[in-house]
């Protein structure tokens, strides 16, 4: 999969949009060989297992003007950098504990120009903040993401995070109202056929 597919995902993007998913990939790879934080595998399947799985929340929450998001565990900038390059005036704040994974994260976001992304190195239960969205990929049970980052939201505030597989019993653990966003309904790719979107109240 290349950047084109991603356009007819998300025909609206404008030129500087285009031109910037058009760089993420070269951008990563440069990087990448230097501190490696995408495997090679998944270097090779870019697009498609970071840039449009990342994206997989733009369809199910398209993130209003002035809103703020914090990406909670970034590690190579996933979902944060792709959606931020979506919502250019909703405000992201990319947040990893590993201050070599940030480095990386730092250098795509100076060389993409994104001026609506901060980054800090942290662990996410020891931010003052509070956001109207936190999103993450799968960096732990949905139990154990929740006691992390649920004090971070705003009332009203959602957890979007982007999880695979049977989520039954990982969910029952968590005993809270959750939806699940199945994201084959939008995309066709056999990748996508039990990746979900799990949405959650704060």
């Amino acid at each position: 999969m290349n950047a084109e597919r991603i356009f007819h995902y998300f025909p609206g993007l404008d030129a500087r949009q285009q031109s910037r998913i058009r760089a993420l990939a070269p951008v990563y790879r440069a990087w990448n060989s230097k501190i490696n934080v995408i495997s090679r595998q998944d270097m090779d399947n870019f697009y498609l297992h970071h840039v449009l799985h990342s994206l997989g929340i733009a369809k199910t929450h398209p993130f209003k003007p002035g809103t703020t998001v914090l990406d909670a565990g970034t590690g190579g900038g996933f979902p944060g950098i792709p959606l931020a390059i979506l919502f250019p005036e909703t405000q992201f704040h990319l947040v990893d504990s590993i201050a070599k994974k940030l480095k990386v994260v730092a250098a795509v976001v100076a060389e993409l120009q994104l001026q609506n992304v901060t980054l800090r190195q942290t662990r996410v239960e020891a931010l003052p903040a509070q956001y109207d969205f936190t999103v993450s990929r799968a960096v732990a049970r949905m139990r154990t993401f929740y006691h992390w980052v649920h004090r971070q939201l705003k009332p009203g505030g959602r957890i979007l995070y982007l999880k695979g597989g049977d989520l039954t019993a990982e969910m029952a653990e968590l005993q809270k109202p959750y939806t699940l966003y199945n994201l084959n309904t939008f995309f066709t790719e056999d990748f996508f056929a039990t990746k979900k979107v799990v949405e959650v109240k704060g």
